[in-house]
């Protein structure tokens, strides 16, 4: 199933060749993540979405990240379970590039889930 409508985005890429195989759509969230490294333990911090797909998410970050590690990130979802619980979207996936505190991963796997008393934590 498919979150994300058909549109464009005039967002600017981190650069290189285009790669998306997915409209990106600008969207501002807050977000979460954590860089899932059996050697060097787990890096964590925060950021902001800058542009979403279903394929993958643009965002800023904390720490410069390695492309092709594994990562997990919370991000705050606009819409409400019921008009009343907040969501966050938990997303799966590896790092594609990192460049002067932005950062980008492919997706592999997505759920939501109410956000909790423990909000963003993952």
């Amino acid at each position: 199933m498919n979150f994300f409508s058909n549109s464009t985005s005039s967002t600017p890429r981190l650069g290189g060749p285009e790669r998306r195989k997915a409209d990106r759509f600008p969207i501002e969230r807050e977000l979460r993540y954590k860089v899932l490294s059996k050697r060097s333990g787990n890096e964590s911090g925060s950021g902001k979405t800058i542009d979403m797909s279903s394929h993958g998410i643009s965002f800023t970050t904390e720490h410069a990240l390695i492309p092709g590690k594994k990562i997990e990130m919370a991000i705050s979802w606009p819409a409400q379970l019921d008009n009343r619980t907040a969501l966050k979207m938990i997303a799966r996936g590896r790092i594609v590039r990192c460049v002067q505190g932005q950062a980008a991963i492919e997706i592999q796997q997505y759920e939501f889930r109410t956000m909790g008393i423990h909000g963003l934590a993952i």
